[in-house]
């Protein structure tokens, strides 16, 4: 059985993002929200956890995880960033973006794609996501939460998640009921930006 926090979407207290950051630094697999609904998170260099989280989604070998970031300055350490991409991503940060860029050899290889070596990186506007963030001082490996079968919509009911996956991680927690369109995903490896994913965030920037 999970456990269940009720954390303030304002005001998180501190306790609380303390005790889900120990969660994730043993093994565990996390409900937290966004800005753009629900996401799966676990350590990134815990290979069990990670695949807990293809099993709950039942995703494909060749699924693009993200790397959700605190801010802008961990960006280097896991992608190679063009000066074009970083005036971009800087002026859609924080914000209802996933960018993909290529993987630095930091990253373990079984996160980046097999034929072009990407990873995904964002960084929400959600205070509870920054504050476990900010206390685990690392990024996150993540997914958005999108049960099989629903693919096109994030989980927003933490009661309902909680419903459906309280057998299938170690906690879930509630922050308030959150919109279920996901990121919009931008592809930044090129020259010129490429919309993978029309989502909550405006392509307006990008196009």
């Amino acid at each position: 059985m999970s456990q269940f926090f009720y954390i303030h979407p304002e005001n998180p207290q501190p306790r609380l993002i303390n005790q889900a950051v120990d969660i994730l630094r043993r093994g565990g697999v996390i409900v937290y929200p966004t800005d753009s609904g629900y996401a799966l998170g676990c350590m990134l260099g815990d290979k069990h956890a990670m695949d807990r989280i293809v099993q709950i989604r039942q995703l494909p070998e060749n699924h693009n995880f993200t790397l959700v970031c605190s801010d802008l300055s961990e960006l280097s350490n896991y992608s190679v960033v063009s000066n074009s991409a970083y005036r971009l991503i800087k002026n859609n940060t924080p914000g209802r973006y996933t960018f993909i860029l290529t993987a630095t050899k930091e990253l373990p290889r079984r996160l980046m794609t097999s034929k072009r070596k990407t990873i995904g990186l964002r960084v929400p506007d959600n205070q509870i996501a920054l504050d476990l963030l900010s206390a685990l001082g690392e990024p996150i490996l993540s997914c958005s939460l999108m049960l099989p079968g629903e693919e096109h919509i994030t989980q927003s009911d933490p009661e309902e998640i909680r419903d459906r996956l309280e057998r299938q991680v170690d906690l879930i927690i509630h922050g308030g009921y959150l919109g279920q369109k996901p990121t919009t995903v931008v592809d930044l490896t090129d020259d010129s930006p490429v919309i993978i994913r029309e989502g909550s965030g405006s392509i307006a920037p990008f196009i």
